[in-house]
């Protein structure tokens, strides 16, 4: 992994709002393939975080890096063109269209056409969507209306809409929020095989401390817009600052025996 080349690099990324210090001095890296967790209490800055990569968002101060290019700054869009994919909290489709569809209009979108009026999306990357969708485990599910779905199949499905750009970056803010525990699970374990696979770094946000130890390479722990920690999960897990500011012992102490247990 170390070898991996670097494609995100976050240098001193510092937000305020008024008198309130959301971000402080944040930098990190993150390599190609690599998943890189984020986490923290409620108001540490994580979804702050999220908007200035992402776009939605811009630092105060400070640098982001992408693929060599400075972000900082740009909007969404844009970043997206560069080979960003986000997954949201909140899952983000179109319900009356068929799960097929859902992918087929981010692959219009991809190729630049999604103002076109004349293109067809029920003719356009028909295979290229059912290729994503088998990916994802949810090409039995191709041609129904995507209002039907369970929610576990809404978020593989969100999954495959985010590598319809063929990202090279992967932000996935809380991915198994609302999910049953097998699925939350499952859901980690496709990401981290497809970002291993295809050497997309996959950055997540995320509340469930058995997914995080799981499935994260790297560890960050944010508190109060600072990072307090940084590293493998059983570094962070031995933490003082973590136990003390964050986890809390049991928790943490949960999380690792249901992880050696492979609950």
């Amino acid at each position: 992994m170390t070898s991996a080349p670097v494609i995100l690099s976050v240098e001193g990324l510092t937000k305020s709002y008024g008198g309130v210090h959301a971000v402080r001095g944040v930098s990190f890296a993150l390599r190609a393939g690599e998943i890189l967790a984020l986490i923290g209490p409620n108001g540490a800055g994580k979804s702050t975080c999220f908007d200035m990569l992402n776009g939605q968002n811009t630092p105060d101060s400070g640098r982001i890096m992408l693929l060599g290019e400075d972000t900082t700054g740009q909007k969404p869009r844009a970043i997206w063109r560069l080979g960003v994919g986000r997954t949201f909290q909140i899952t983000a489709t179109f319900p009356t269209m068929t799960v097929r569809e859902n992918v087929q209009v981010a692959l219009i979108s991809h190729a630049g056409k999604l103002f076109n009026v004349w293109t067809s999306t029920a003719g356009f990357a028909r295979a290229a969507a059912g290729c994503l969708l088998d990916l994802v485990g949810m090409g039995a599910y191709a041609e129904r209306p995507c209002g039907e779905l369970a929610y576990g199949d809404l978020k593989r499905l969100e999954l495959a809409v985010a590598l319809a750009n063929e990202p090279k970056l992967l932000l996935m803010d809380e991915p198994t929020a609302g999910m049953a525990p097998r699925e939350r699970v499952e859901l980690m374990r496709l990401t981290a095989k497809i970002a291993r696979e295809r050497s997309i770094g996959v950055l997540f946000t995320e509340h469930d401390m058995d997914v995080v130890f799981e499935h994260a390479d790297r560890i960050l722990v944010l508190n109060r817009g600072s990072l307090i920690a940084e590293g493998t999960p059983d570094a962070v897990r031995g933490n003082p600052d973590v136990r003390a500011i964050y986890l809390g012992e049991g928790l943490l102490y949960d999380a690792h025996h249901r992880e050696r247990a492979g609950a």
